[in-house]
């Protein structure tokens, strides 16, 4: 009963907490500017948004109720690594066979 009791109130006092502080700034991925980045987290409706006012850059995930600002940012960055790591693959095989070409002259050397 008591971890029950604790953990509720718990989750009462973070609701409490993020609630007057739901935006918080980061820099933006694409256009770099600091604190153009707002997060916005939706637990109603399972929506968390990051969304830049400067080049209008966003990105949407799902929320849960322990997601917090920096999460959304977070993903957003990873999401955006991974896209530049897919772009580069597929756009520019150039990398792979510039690793084979590394191996070539080591071998060479």
């Amino acid at each position: 009963m008591g971890k029950r009791k604790s953990r509720v109130s718990k989750m009462i006092a973070t609701a409490k907490k993020a609630a007057p502080k739901l935006e918080t700034a980061f820099s933006c991925p694409f256009c770099d500017h600091g604190g153009a980045v707002e997060c916005s987290i939706d637990i109603k409706h399972m929506i968390a948004e990051a969304s830049c006012f400067v080049c209008q850059a966003r990105y949407s995930t799902t929320a849960h109720a322990l997601t917090e600002p920096i999460d959304v940012y977070s993903e957003w960055i990873d999401q955006c690594e991974l896209a530049k790591a897919a772009a580069a693959a597929a756009g520019d095989d150039d990398d792979d066979h510039h690793h084979h070409h590394h191996r070539k002259t080591k071998r060479r050397s």
